[in-house]
């Protein structure tokens, strides 16, 4: 892979993000990374590549990281949505700023992102996106009934852009990951029960957030691929 190629990986500082900014810098990808925090900054800084502080969830933080991609490396490759986690509590006693909140956190970061890379890689001739979602986009949980709701959103949006824009070499997947070991306090019990016996590592997210990036998936578009250990239970 030509080593003039550009990430964006939000949410970059610790966790999938992290792991996935490393995967992709050693891959041969520029990348510029943001995170609420300086944490994603300072990994870029590690990784050879720039890093802002800033939330997916403010439009102008959004507009800021892909013009400074674009200032600094002339051209953006390849995005890595992901983010953090969005409220929890019960599913009708959640208020409405709640739900707002989770929206914003979810499904608009998304689109905000793609209205500003679209024209870019329109004019480069492609590219590829990643969302990092949930498996309770395909499995429901009461315990998190705003993210299993809005991540089955960002499913269908997933496809629907697909769908459009297939034709033009750009491609975008999303990536439905189990329980991981960013979750540092799993109950050993919890643990044990999953049918893997084990939790899914950053490291394996990330792998497979890099080959859907890569030429190898160049047919693989508009898809909601569970990375779980086998958890989900449908076909």
């Amino acid at each position: 892979m030509s080593a003039e190629k550009v990430a964006i990986v939000t949410a970059a500082g610790k966790g999938m993000g992290g792991a996935i900014a490393q995967e992709l810098a050693s891959s041969g990808y520029r990348v510029a990374l943001m995170s609420p925090s300086g944490s994603a900054a300072k990994l870029a800084e590690e990784l050879g590549g720039f890093g802002l502080s800033g939330s997916v969830t403010e439009d102008a933080d959004i507009d800021r990281l892909v013009r400074e991609t674009l200032n600094k490396y002339g051209r953006i490759d390849a995005v890595v949505n992901n983010t953090g986690h969005p409220p929890k509590g019960d599913l009708l006693t959640l208020t409405d700023d709640q739900w707002r909140s989770g929206l914003d956190i979810i499904l608009l970061n998304v689109i905000r992102m793609l209205r500003r890379v679209t024209p870019v890689f329109e004019s480069q001739g492609g590219g590829a996106v990643v969302n990092i979602s949930s498996f309770a986009a395909d499995s429901p949980l009461q315990i998190m009934p705003v993210s299993s709701t809005l991540r089955a959103g960002l499913s269908a949006f997933t496809h629907l852009y697909a769908e459009r824009y297939a034709a033009k070499n750009i491609r975008i997947n999303s990536v439905l990951p189990g329980y991981v070991d960013s979750w540092e306090d799993a109950p050993k019990e919890f643990v044990a029960g999953l049918p893997a016996g084990r939790l899914g590592t950053v490291e394996e997210i990330a792998k497979t957030v890099a080959f859907l990036l890569s030429e190898g998936a160049g047919y693989i578009t508009g898809q909601n691929i569970r990375v779980d250990g086998a958890l989900v239970r449908a076909l």
